[in-house]
């Protein structure tokens, strides 16, 4: 009677481990994948600003004889960037686009005739309406890659988490020339 009772608990407490392995491992692959998605959301809206490249050179081109220089490397940045399968990249990428767009913004006041258009006054709309939604898709990401942090630094995750060679992930940074920026300024 005794084996059967040593053998019992010995079973229950197998199951009891097998199963809280299970449940840290699934809360584990739930925290990376919601990074994933957060990161997803953020690359559709970076898609949908590259989009709108083609169309602001388009109108700056038609209405001012501008710097061709940095036309070409929003558009090589813009190339670049669809092409792109790493995040790291599409973010480096995303960051020079972003730069090379607000400067289009800021020469577009020696330019009255473009400042004028209201095809480039659309587009300018929909690039703040972007960036906007980029920044709270940026939120969502920052908190997911936090939850994910703490995930696996917590014990008893931890362990599980090192066997599988997950790593802390980084958040989403604003640069200094994004904390600085005051959005589109018009000047009569």
């Amino acid at each position: 009677m005794a084996v059967v009772v040593s053998i019992s608990i010995i079973v229950l407490l197998i199951v009891g481990i097998i199963s809280l392995a299970i449940s840290i491992y699934n809360k584990l692959i739930m925290l990376n994948f919601n990074i994933e998605k957060a990161f997803a959301n953020i690359d559709v809206l970076l898609k949908q600003r590259a989009d709108e490249i083609p169309n602001l050179i388009k109108v700056v081109k038609e209405h001012a004889q501008y710097e061709s220089e940095l036309l070409e490397d929003l558009t090589d940045a813009r190339t670049r960037f669809l092409a792109s399968k790493q995040t790291n990249e599409k973010v480096e990428l995303s960051n020079q686009m972003d730069a090379a767009i607000k400067s289009i913004f800021a020469v577009s006041e020696n330019y009255p005739d473009l400042k004028a258009s209201q095809s480039f006054v659309n587009l300018q709309s929909r690039v703040s309406e972007i960036e906007d939604m980029i920044a709270d898709r940026r939120e969502f990401f920052n908190e997911s890659v936090n939850m994910y942090n703490i995930g696996i630094s917590e014990f008893p995750n931890l362990i599980l988490a090192k066997m599988l060679a997950y790593q802390q992930k980084s958040l989403l940074q604003i640069s200094e020339q994004e904390k600085a920026y005051d959005g589109i300024q018009f000047q009569d």
